[in-house]
């Protein structure tokens, strides 16, 4: 289970560290957002994440960057704080100085949420992989079964070029139904409109569709 720490205290790096390792977390850490933009993108299941770092604030980062679920900490106790973070997706805030017994387990709550739920997120977009819905901003999406269909198999093969003939064989094998080169399109532009996140589904010219975003990925509604 691989963890990134974005944390500039180097105590409590390596106090979190030297616990999470010791019960066979794999940690890697940045001190800096500008280091963290850097490492973020290689398929952590947790970030662990300072507010106050010396390049900026945390959240901000968590907003633009981060699409795992992330543990919050923090040296400001104010319900408003706690409040902000939550509302803006945390998993969990935790408030510094804390106890290693408390911070472990806050850890493996988190993750054993969301292996069970089986979630993937990016951005504001919410994907419920065993109950096959999507939501943006926790709202769910109304989308046709075809449309899911497109959608879900392009998560599958996240990251890989899916041809246009591929994505076409799927949905006839699985739902039945003709779809030729223009319904797909059609499809595919209305996936986008409808999550209102033009990058979502990237075009490959004279190849097909890939989904990059998965470089992140992971987490509950």
């Amino acid at each position: 289970m691989k963890i990134l720490l974005v944390e500039d205290s180097e105590m409590i790096v390596k106090a979190i560290k030297f616990l999470l390792e010791e019960h066979n977390y794999e940690v890697s850490v940045a001190s800096t957002i500008k280091d963290a933009k850097e490492m973020v993108s290689n398929n952590y299941d947790l970030v662990i994440l300072d507010v106050m770092l010396p390049d900026g604030n945390g959240l901000d980062f968590f907003k633009n960057y981060i699409n795992v679920p992330t543990l919050v900490l923090s040296a400001h106790d104010e319900e408003d704080d706690v409040v902000t973070s939550l509302d803006l997706g945390v998993e969990d805030y935790i408030i510094k100085p804390f106890r290693s017994k408390e911070l472990l387990s806050r850890i493996n709550n988190i993750i054993k949420r969301n292996k069970k739920n089986n979630i993937k997120m990016y951005k504001n977009i919410t994907f419920d992989l065993d109950a096959y819905r999507v939501y943006v901003d926790k709202n769910e999406i109304d989308l046709t079964g075809l449309e899911l269909k497109i959608l879900f198999y392009l998560l599958e093969n996240k990251g890989i070029l899916v041809t246009r003939d591929m994505i076409i064989n799927r949905i006839c094998d699985e739902s039945g139904k003709f779809v030729n080169d223009n319904t797909l399109s059609v499809y595919i532009k209305r996936i986008r409109e409808k999550i209102g996140c033009e990058d979502i589904i990237k075009t490959v010219k004279g190849g097909g569709y890939r989904m990059d975003l998965w470089k992140k990925l992971v987490y509950g509604v």
